[in-house]
């Protein structure tokens, strides 16, 4: 069984693109079932992301699989093959596996490390669990997907470094006092990086919010959001000696903050540090400030040479990962493998002892008077050859099913012996779901 990949992202395909393919998150019972009525899939899960758009398929049957997968992405968006095609990316076997895993763990997203894409193959399962169209192979290949990234989380530092400017002040912040819980944060201003830089310290402990706006409801309103104080604009430099931590973002023509209030500031908190960060362009905070003693200013540039180097880390965290991945592809493939060679094996000696049966009657009746004992003799003795031709090809699969080639030689067997799609039974069903 193969599993297969058909999809597109944000290396394949432009957003005008990706909006045309996405699916409603609250409405997959419909894509999932045509999916699954698809000629030779047996199991499906559809991904959609802002970022990325992709079905998860098992199938026997390859080539002819994946073009019905893309007519079928192409046709219930009502979009052209021909038009999509240039977009799209199709990967079967280990290369889906590797994909997969990859994508799980946020090594293919436009932002190595984010979390955000674990979850959202996790609501894409959990639809496809809830519409029974994941069965025992995407079941076991998802959960191993989800056990990837939490290790490649656990076992590498990928997701340790900010790479947003607002999270990269809070970084630095950290490195400055060690911990926010005490430290009291005042926005100058009320624009929208300011405020996520806002959100960022509040959410990692920060004691006190204060807001001044030269529009004081505005000032007002960011600061209920906060549950924080708003500041008049006119008399918010007279509370600076309070404030631990400045996010500037004004849009002034010149300096709101001059390097001589600084100094006046950081002599009212007897050197007390003092962060700064001037979001804003052309500047909010005199650089000069940068010369006064416990007073740690950085303006846009310098978070944004922070996040770069903080790219650079998570890249080289990335290989690690990438070696982790590696090591875990072998393990599912031993297990898909496993879970093809027992039920064929398993057709493979019924299909033979169907045979046999057919004649041992066939010749029963042509020997009616045979005793007990020829007869039994006679059944000994096909059971016997039976055996002994069942035993090379049987230890010649379970010894394949731990090498790369393995589905070859089950694909090979279930083609010369004309085999059924192989079954599992109820219980092994269960097992291999718990394993």
């Amino acid at each position: 069984m193969n599993i297969l990949v058909v999809g597109l992202s944000h290396k394949s395909a432009p957003v005008e693109i990706r909006e045309k393919v996405a699916f409603s998150p609250t409405a997959m019972a419909a894509p999932l079932k045509q999916m699954l009525e698809l000629p030779d899939i047996s199991e499906g899960v559809i991904v959609s992301t802002c970022n990325r758009v992709e079905l998860y398929a098992t199938s026997r049957e390859k080539e002819g699989a994946i073009s019905r997968l893309k007519d079928f992405l192409a046709d219930y968006h009502q979009l052209s093959r021909d038009d999509l095609d240039e977009h799209l990316y199709d990967y079967h076997g280990e290369e889906a596996i590797k994909h997969v895993l990859r994508v799980a763990s946020s090594l293919d997203s436009m932002v190595i490390g984010e979390p955000q894409i674990l979850g959202q193959i996790k609501t894409a399962y959990g639809y496809a669990s809830e519409y029974k169209t994941a069965g025992v192979i995407l079941n076991r290949f998802l959960h191993k997907a989800f056990s990837v990234a939490k290790r490649v989380r656990t076992e590498t530092a990928i997701a340790s470094n900010a790479v947003s400017v607002s999270f990269a002040a809070v970084e630095l912040a950290r490195k400055i006092f060690s911990t926010l819980d005490d430290k009291t944060v005042m926005l100058i201003g009320a624009g929208e990086m300011c405020e996520l830089a806002a959100r960022h310290f509040v959410n990692n402990g920060v004691s006190e919010v204060l807001v001044t706006n030269r529009t004081f409801a505005r000032a007002e309103k960011l600061a209920e959001e906060f549950q924080g104080r708003a500041v008049a604009f006119e008399n918010f430099q007279d509370q600076l000696h309070q404030v631990d931590i400045v996010l500037s973002s004004t849009g002034a023509p010149g300096y709101v903050l001059p390097a001589e209030k600084l100094s006046e500031v950081i002599r009212l908190r007897r050197n007390k540090p003092m962060f700064l960060i001037d979001i804003a362009v052309p500047r909010d905070i005199d650089p000069r400030g940068n010369k006064i003693d416990n007073i740690y200013l950085y303006d846009v540039d310098d978070l944004q040479g922070v996040v770069q180097a903080n790219l650079k880390e998570r890249h080289k965290e990335a290989a690690k990962a990438e070696a982790i991945i590696e090591e875990e592809i072998t393990q599912f493939q031993q297990w898909l493998s496993t879970l093809e060679v027992k039920p064929t094996v398993i057709s493979l000696r019924r299909k033979l002892e169907d045979i046999r049966q057919a004649e041992l009657q066939k010749t029963f009746s042509n020997l009616g008077d045979l005793g007990t004992k020829e007869r039994k003799s006679i059944e000994a003795m096909t059971s016997a050859i039976i055996n002994k031709i069942l035993h090379k090809p049987t230890s010649i699969l379970k010894d394949a099913q731990n090498n790369s080639d393995g589905n070859l030689y089950i694909d090979a067997v279930r083609t010369l012996f004309d085999l059924s799609e192989p079954s599992v039974d109820p219980q092994d069903k269960k097992k291999q779901d718990n394993d």
